[in-house]
């Protein structure tokens, strides 16, 4: 376990800042593409110590390392389709926090994402299906709370995950792919903390810092969210 860094913050904050500077380059048709040299590769044969881990979509549209134009040994990166969390990928994100002592960790969803999407498909389909008694309706308390459960007991790991997140955003009047897509962030970050007493602890002794964030494909710009 890392011992407590009281620069940890600041360390954090200039990895943040580097990495949307490197966005900024990469938006507008600059990329430097640093630290992708022979040499650069041949030192990180032993080692390597990231700045930062990144779980993104597995969108071959988004890799973190071209977006951020980060070059070897930069990030540690974690990509599954929208994000989605299981043991292997929370396994993964401890072992960055815990072992190689990243200061900062981004979620980071995107636009058009093809898994939220979808986790909207699954979820309208389930509610038709819930609904296709004319005598019952999503309106009542119990209604929504039997959805919860069918969401939440479903076998399919994108409603459980990405359907929740936008049956949440409907809930609270948020209706749009964005809205979904910046919903399903802070869901799965609630989610990482909630699962993670390693990364529980390493937050409560400023150890990491979590971001959240949302990849334009429009502009090629991120977005960092605030919740």
């Amino acid at each position: 376990m890392a011992e407590e860094d009281p620069d940890q913050e600041s360390t954090a904050n200039s990895t943040l800042s580097r990495m949307l500077a490197g966005n900024r380059r990469f938006a507008e048709g600059h990329s430097e593409h640093p630290w992708q040299d022979m040499q650069t590769r041949e030192s990180l044969i032993d080692r390597q110590n990231p700045d930062a881990a990144v779980l993104s979509c597995s969108d071959s549209r988004v890799p973190p390392e071209i977006i951020f134009d980060a070059g070897l040994g930069d990030l540690f990166t974690i990509r599954t389709a929208g994000q989605i969390i299981d043991d292997a990928v929370l396994a993964s994100l401890e072992y960055a926090v815990d072992h190689l002592h990243v200061s900062l960790l981004m979620v980071m969803g995107h636009e058009g994402c093809g898994a939220v999407a979808l986790g909207a498909e699954q979820l309208d389909a389930l509610i038709a299906d819930s609904t296709s008694d004319p005598e019952s309706s999503l309106e009542s308390a119990d209604a929504m709370a039997e959805l919860d459960e069918r969401i939440a007991s479903s076998d399919s790991i994108v409603l459980r995950s990405v359907g929740m997140s936008v049956w949440q955003a409907r809930e609270a009047e948020l209706d749009t792919s964005e809205d979904f897509e910046r919903v399903h962030v802070a869901r799965t970050i609630e989610e990482l903390v909630t699962r993670s007493e390693i990364i529980q602890d390493a937050l409560a002794h400023d150890r990491l810092m979590i971001v959240g964030a949302r990849y334009q494909l429009s502009t090629g710009k991120v977005e960092v969210l605030s919740f």
